[in-house]
């Protein structure tokens, strides 16, 4: 089993940042991927970024490329997630989520454990 924590949301205005943080417990070396959806009131859970923890290249979203960047600390078995020049349609709630054998690290279905979610709000 494996456990996902959460923390770092808050209210921004439009332009700024936040620094989101996953931290994981558990037996956290059967999951190949840890990363970051979020979903907006109304709308569809939505991949945003995840890195792989075998290696390779991390996956972005299209609409936070060059704004989000995705790290991981391997000491401390945390994912971050540092949102730089943030807009109104970033507004969501940010859930942290890992999965044993993910291939399209857009797909929701393919993470089996996920944490309860930090809210993002970007004021315009």
């Amino acid at each position: 089993q494996v456990r996902l924590t959460e923390s770092g949301g808050s209210s921004v205005q439009a332009g700024g940042s936040l620094r989101l943080s996953c931290t994981a417990s558990g037996y956290t070396k059967v999951c190949n991927a840890i990363g970051w959806f979020r979903q907006a009131p109304g709308g569809e859970r939505e991949g945003v970024a995840t890195i792989f923890t075998r290696g390779g290249r991390p996956f972005y979203a299209d609409s936070v490329k060059g704004r989000f960047t995705i790290s991981r600390d391997d000491a401390t078995n945390m994912v971050s997630l540092q949102m730089d020049n943030l807009k109104p349609e970033d507004t969501a709630m940010y859930y942290c989520a890992a999965g044993r054998y993910v291939a399209d690290a857009s797909v929701r279905s393919e993470y089996d454990y996920w944490g309860q979610g930090t809210q993002v709000t970007v004021a315009s």
